[in-house]
């Protein structure tokens, strides 16, 4: 098959989120598996930062990578104005067997429907978790829904959900059932075979080598949980008078830093969180193994990873109960999942599976044996292909309408 991948940031700027990760992921394995996989999307590299591709095509682990110029973005509001891409969709989308839609409530995905509909291409949508107007700009966001989303949805062909959870909101949207494919994310476990020795971050980032890491990996922004976490281990450290941990946020700014930083100020915790920044794949992993517990405490979230590398590095996680994963987390039995908000109950918890190494050496044997029996990239990217070949057949039929 000719598949086509639009998706508004790609490797490898995984500061933009997850959605770069599993259509990198994705698109790697279905050019391992003979089709032809091509990706449009940005020069955006980071929050506030472009980069100059050499080249256009770049070849990226088989898959043939256009890196558009962007005039304008404003990624808060997921506005990435490229010509170049608008351009791209427009000639040259009909050449393809199936378009992959990585977007929903973005300028992006308005311009690839436009198109798309005009020259009566079928796509598939994967809304990657933006579907829930909570938190921040809800306002916009039904603003967005009634004039343009509600439209985008209905007209793709398939819409991809990682879960029963997302399933249902896209029914709530009035997508009809059966264009909905339940796919959930995977990870590539080939990076998690042989696992780095431990010690290796702790000795880059000067971590007394006795010293037990709280781990929060992920964008710093206000939809994270972040804060609940913070608070959470202040009480620990102050009010439970537990010193033997060190609470390190790694991930990039998504324009929250600073709030972040001022919190763990007021909550005099300054001398014992630690910020490393964005870190590279090698890096990530390493701060999986030498980490005690991970905490991903994000309210409504649909499905992280950040559990599941964790779990493959036989590192015990701690989820909000909100959290489509946290199901997950609990049928493998390799963490605790937590009402969001109770900051004196998160704090028990880190400190039940601080002192308890007995339980925190049993889930970390559950994770791993759980993930790579469940998880793997490519059982994901066959079902995904099923969706593919089935939106050809259909307009092969004639059967897709605008």
């Amino acid at each position: 098959m000719k598949i086509l991948q639009v998706i508004n940031a790609f490797y490898p700027p995984y500061s933009s989120g997850g959605a770069a990760y599993v259509a990198h992921n994705i698109s790697k394995i279905l050019a391992r598996r003979g089709h032809e996989v091509t990706v449009y999307t940005t020069n955006v590299l980071s929050r506030n930062k472009l980069f100059n591709p050499k080249q256009n095509p770049n070849y990226i682990s088989g898959v043939e990578v256009y890196y558009f110029n962007v005039i304008f973005y404003k990624p808060s509001f997921q506005v990435y104005f490229s010509k170049e891409l608008v351009e791209a969709i427009r000639k040259n989308a009909v050449n393809y067997d199936v378009v992959h839609l990585h977007e929903y409530r973005s300028y992006i995905s308005l311009v690839t429907n436009h198109y798309l509909r005009k020259r009566g291409i079928p796509y598939v949508l994967q809304a990657h978790g933006q579907l829930p107007r909570i938190m921040v700009k809800r306002g916009l966001k039904i603003v967005f829904d009634v004039f343009f989303g509600y439209r985008i949805l209905h007209e793709a062909s398939k819409v991809i959900a990682l879960t029963r959870v997302e399933a249902e909101q896209y029914k709530s949207m009035g997508v009809p059932e059966e264009k909905i494919a339940i796919i959930p994310n995977g990870i590539d476990l080939s990076e998690y075979t042989d696992l780095p020795p431990k010690g290796a971050f702790k000795r880059k980032f000067n971590i007394p080598e006795g010293k037990k890491i709280i781990l929060y990996l992920g964008r710093i922004h206000k939809t994270k949980g972040i804060e609940f976490l913070i608070k959470a281990y202040a009480y620990l450290i102050n009010e439970m008078n537990f010193r033997e941990a060190v609470l390190v946020i790694a991930g990039p700014d998504d324009g929250y830093l600073s709030e972040v930083k001022q919190l763990v100020d007021s909550l005099e915790a300054a001398n014992k969180v630690m910020f490393t920044g964005m870190l590279s794949e090698k890096e990530k992993i390493s701060a999986y193994v030498d980490s005690t517990i991970v905490v991903n405490v994000e309210p409504k979230n649909v499905f992280g990873l950040v559990p599941l590398e964790a779990a493959a590095c036989s590192t015990p996680v701690i989820v909000s109960r909100g959290n489509a994963i946290s199901d997950v987390v609990n049928e493998g039995k390799f963490g605790f999942s937590i009402k969001y908000g109770n900051v004196n109950k998160l704090a028990e918890i880190i400190s039940e599976v601080l002192t308890d190494d007995n339980l925190l050496k049993e889930m970390g044997q559950n994770g791993r044996k759980f993930v790579f029996e469940n998880y793997d990239w490519a059982n994901s990217v066959s079902k995904l292909e099923r969706v593919y070949e089935e939106v050809m057949h259909d307009k092969n039929n004639d059967t897709y309408r605008c």
